[in-house]
């Protein structure tokens, strides 16, 4: 599996109520709550992110509320990855959960800005930033894992 895109980039403790703030939350629709993911942040953030494109972020990203509207939003926005110094431990699961492939690794927030290109492997846990020629290496996912994203989440894994 791989993934490639422009980076968002944004800071510590990404919470969230501002991932997808609670007076959204109205509705469960995929879509609708991708048209007001990361407004609280990045007033510009749907109106610019594409397919493929990447989030990077630094520590705790996702801390908060435990809901899973937040990586719904995300990526029903168009999102394939997201990357972050580290996840808050229930963001991180339901992002399994619902097929949003996520990868922590520090020297890559540390070595990406707003707007550079990335290539991630997760096969290989291999992430290359394209705008600046360097290679950053994290733990590959695990199978299970990469079967439940390629499922789109755990609920369609398990109906397999």
């Amino acid at each position: 599996m791989k993934a490639k895109g422009k980076v968002f980039r944004y800071q510590d403790n990404v919470d969230t109520d501002v991932i997808i703030p609670a007076r959204h939350l109205n509705t469960s629709d995929p879509k609708e709550l991708a048209s007001h993911c990361m407004e609280d942040i990045d007033k510009d953030f749907i109106k610019n992110v594409k397919d493929g494109d990447i989030i990077v972020a630094g520590k705790n990203f996702g801390c908060g509320s435990s809901r899973e509207h937040a990586p719904i939003a995300i990526k029903a926005s168009g999102i394939s990855c997201v990357i972050a110094s580290s996840f808050a431990r229930i963001f991180f699961r339901n992002s399994i959960n619902i097929g949003l492939p996520i990868m922590e690794c520090e020297e890559a927030v540390k070595g990406t800005e707003q707007g550079d290109e990335l290539e991630v492997d997760f096969d290989t846990g291999t992430i290359r930033n394209l705008t600046k020629g360097i290679t950053f290496s994290t733990q590959p996912f695990p199978e299970f894992m990469q079967k439940i994203i390629e499922a789109e989440g755990l609920v369609n894994y398990i109906k397999k």
